[in-house]
């Protein structure tokens, strides 16, 4: 059995998961709503900001913080919103898991 063979396989059955196909349906039902696709990318924009400088001073901004929670607030009012976060967030543990499970395969060499 070819590694890449194995990769590739996996690789398109995650593609058929569930999860991707309801992230893909819900980002795609985002991208037709020019307003929230603009909210979205605010949000993300100062989540992003929020996270590099705690990473960065190793405090956080607890003025920015709160900002993101009311965007995050506002933004799971809204259907389309709400649909694309829980999508977002039961594929990305589907992938987390995925990294677990690799990761603790070859644990034993990264060490």
């Amino acid at each position: 059995m070819n590694i890449y063979d194995t990769a590739n396989r996996l690789a398109g059955e995650i593609r058929q998961s569930e999860e991707y196909m309801n992230y893909k349906m819900a980002k795609q039902a985002l991208n037709l709503n020019t307003s929230l696709k603009e909210k979205m990318a605010e949000f993300e924009k100062a989540r992003y900001e929020v996270q590099i400088l705690t990473m960065q001073t190793g405090k956080q901004d607890e003025e920015k913080y709160k900002k993101v929670q009311d965007m995050y607030k506002d933004l799971i009012e809204i259907e389309d919103a709400k649909k694309f976060f829980d999508a977002e967030t039961k594929f990305n543990i589907v992938i987390a898991d995925i990294n677990k499970i690799i990761g603790e395969a070859i644990r034993d060499v990264m060490e």
